[in-house]
């Protein structure tokens, strides 16, 4: 009788706990929605890779793989590129999220060969023909943010250059050859 007391209080007390699990996390789940109902699909899948990104740098900082310095700059790089997202789609009212890089002075060097001074950036201008500057976010440290162009965008922008006169070659971009042509001259077959 005692066994079948202690197995029925062990049931009611593993439901318990099953349910109270299930309903905090019906709720973290529901309020991250409720926060996001304002975007589309594709902000709302940003907002989530940004939220798991957090989750895997507050990991690793519990298991005491990194350093506070890189748990805060990491923290405030990820805030900073959610706070540029939602500016972006408020914005333009368009649920779209181009490829976002958030990087630190001295992080400049990431993105390019040779790192232009910040003083010279200005808003939604186009830097090295890969990135335009979007602007800067203070979050713990300062951030300048960029959005990548994509392959038609350096395209357009190196085909206008090209046809008001300008050299491909002085920004550094390779020229000559077009895709498609053949960079070995065709075989000569004479006949027997």
């Amino acid at each position: 009788m005692r066994r079948l007391i202690r197995l029925f209080a062990f049931s009611f007390t593993f439901a318990f706990l099953l349910l109270a699990t299930s309903v905090a996390v019906a709720q973290t789940s529901k309020s991250s929605t409720t926060r996001d109902a304002e975007f589309g699909p594709v902000m709302r899948a940003y907002l989530g890779y940004l939220r798991n990104e957090q989750d895997v740098v507050d990991d690793r900082a519990s298991r005491r793989e990194i350093t506070a310095a890189y748990y805060r700059r990491n923290s405030s790089r990820i805030h900073a590129l959610r706070q540029m997202a939602v500016r972006l789609v408020r914005d333009s009212g368009n649920d779209y999220v181009p490829e976002l890089e958030a990087v630190t002075i001295d992080e400049l060097g990431i993105l390019f060969e040779h790192p232009p001074r910040p003083s010279t950036f200005r808003s939604h201008e186009v830097v090295a023909d890969k990135f335009r500057f979007l602007g800067v976010e203070r979050s713990g440290e300062t951030f300048y943010l960029f959005a990548r162009l994509d392959p038609y965008e350096q395209a357009e922008l190196i085909q206008k250059r090209v046809n008001a006169g300008g050299s491909t070659s002085e920004s550094g971009n390779p020229s000559g050859q077009r895709v498609g042509d053949s960079a070995t001259r065709a075989r000569r077959i004479v006949p027997n």
